[in-house]
């Protein structure tokens, strides 16, 4: 049988970075993992192929070698999944649907026309689809309850994505998560009780990877990284000696919940291993709406303390917050930017809370008679730009206005730059700045991306001139801006390199603060028309 594989587009969000796409050598941002594991537990026999909807499309060529359309990604994507199955549909061709989005809401689907729609995870349920395939009854939910033990789950099939186009690659080794955020669908899709990829596993993906040719970033795309300590202590000890043996060919990032800054070992195996950047759920300063929401964990560790643990050791932050929980009071938004200016955090992702499909705080609102039956959307599925599907407890209006003055205040370029140049000088320097490399120890470094290195080298080069022309040249703050460069340069000249990346790295969010009101507003505007 002939399948394709297909990737939804992603629409325009936080994590689409069109700006860092455009000045590096790569055409998206990371490659998917779901479906390319998926590729890996199918039949043998299947002739297999991939296409990722933010590379290409599928062409009339395609779609005359196909045999059955096997759609894979998130409620994010639900308006590609639905593009497709249409598609389809008039073509009649078998279609088949999984991850996270079928899972969460797989009637919507099949009302939608697809055949075969996958809840739960696929190690357990590839079985039970061939099963339905052979009984050519089409319409089926096949469900999948048992959480499937990692240790099992083979290598993604890497070998069918360009590795060209992308700027990071992903590498799962967990799933589940052991916190219970009434807002948060993980615990619910994948379990409390984490699940683990052995180490060895984890770096016969990392040298898989290596061998086709990938160099730069690998983003371990775990909900939480350190959800089980002693094995991600494990896969940093494997890596240290793995990344010293191949000449630090990657750098590293991931996902980890605030108590991280309270165990140091933690930290510095990360940074030995040559982690970078870590995705922090922060969420609100409010401790007691944090503790109303069920993140006790941002309450029981310090959240500045931690926050500047993890900074001080060497590792960047991407942090993360929401507006507009329930009993929030007037001036969150002001308080949220007095948070982020104290702690200095560069990158950060606002969002307007909404209650995906199966979360606690879903269910409460639909028991409450405040959920509404959709939610309205400036770019379909993206948190950043979605309004509350539910009746929030404040105006909504303030809740907006709120959410706007936040990006314009934390993303005015030159209180950017000064929150960057702040954040870096307080990083140490590296290990070899520092002078205290040894076996165990490697210095840390900053992996190149993928791709040839004069392509990579050029792309780099433009993003440089970009950023300098933007704030050192035609900018009101470019004396700032040169300040801060010679600053760096005097005063912490091994996190240069960060401090530049950082920089570059925020054109895309300065680019969705120059617009924020009127997208927004434009939204609002779309809510009142549809109520």
């Amino acid at each position: 049988m002939n399948v394709l594989l297909v990737y939804p587009k992603l629409p325009f969000s936080f994590w689409s970075a069109p700006e860092t796409i455009r000045f590096n050598a790569a055409t998206a941002l990371f490659a998917p993992l779901g479906p390319i594991t998926l590729a890996a537990l199918l039949p043998t026999d299947w002739n297999i192929k991939f296409i990722d909807y933010n590379i290409s499309e599928l062409t009339e060529k395609d779609w005359h070698w196909l045999d059955a359309l096997m759609i894979s990604g998130m409620i994010v994507q639900k308006e590609g999944f639905h593009t497709l199955i249409k598609e389809a549909k008039k073509r009649s061709k078998l279609t088949i649907a999984g991850g996270p989005y079928p899972t969460l809401m797989p009637d919507e689907l099949i009302e939608a026309g697809c055949d075969y729609v996958i809840c739960g995870e696929a190690e357990n349920a590839i079985q039970s689809l061939l099963t339905a395939l052979h009984s050519g009854k089409s319409g089926q939910i096949i469900t999948s309850t048992e959480k499937p033990d990692l240790s099992c789950t083979p290598i993604p099939r890497y070998d069918l994505i360009n590795l060209n186009h992308y700027l990071f690659f992903l590498v799962q080794t967990t799933r589940g998560c052991p916190f219970s955020c009434e807002f948060c669908d993980i615990a619910g899709l994948y379990g409390k009780v984490p699940r683990v990829k052995k180490p060895s596993q984890v770096i016969a993906e990392i040298e898989h990877l290596y061998q086709l040719g990938a160099r730069g970033t690998i983003l371990f795309a775990d909900d939480n990284f350190i959800a089980k300590k002693t094995n991600a202590k494990a896969i940093c000890r494997e890596l240290i000696v793995w990344n010293k043996k191949r000449q630090q060919p990657f750098g590293f990032m991931t996902q980890a919940s605030v108590n991280l800054g309270q165990d140091l070992e933690m930290i510095d195996l990360m940074t030995a291993a040559n982690f970078g950047e870590i995705f922090i759920g922060i969420e609100s300063p409010d401790e007691d709406i944090l503790t109303a929401h069920q993140k006790h964990h941002n309450v029981s560790n310090p959240l500045f303390e931690s926050i500047e643990n993890i900074r001080n050791n060497g590792l960047s932050i991407i942090g993360s917050f929401i507006i507009g929980f329930d009993n929030e009071k007037q001036g969150a938004g002001q308080r949220i930017c007095d948070f982020i200016d104290q702690t200095h955090i560069p990158t950060v992702m606002l969002n307007i809370l909404t209650a995906p499909p199966g979360t606690q705080l879903s269910k409460r609102l639909k028991e409450e008679g405040r959920l509404f039956d959709r939610v309205i959307k400036l770019h379909s599925g993206e948190t950043t730009f979605s309004l509350p599907n539910f009746t929030p407890s404040r105006p909504l209006e303030e809740i907006i206005e709120e959410y706007i003055t936040m990006w314009e205040y934390l993303y005015h370029p030159a209180r950017f730059l000064e929150r960057t140049y702040k954040f870096c000088l307080a990083v140490r320097p590296t290990r070899k700045a520092m002078a205290t490399d040894n076996d165990t120890q490697p210095s840390e470094k900053l992996a190149e991306t993928a791709g040839p290195p004069f392509r990579k080298s050029f792309y780099d080069f433009l993003a440089f001139l970009h950023h300098v022309w933007g704030h050192g040249i035609v900018a009101p703050h470019r004396v700032q801006f040169w300040k801060q460069l010679y600053g760096m340069w005097k005063k912490n000249p091994s996190r240069l390199k960060k401090y530049l990346i950082h920089c570059i790295s925020g054109e895309s969010y300065l680019l969705i603060s120059k617009t924020i009101r009127y997208d927004v507003n434009r939204l609002l505007e779309g809510q009142h028309k549809e109520r």
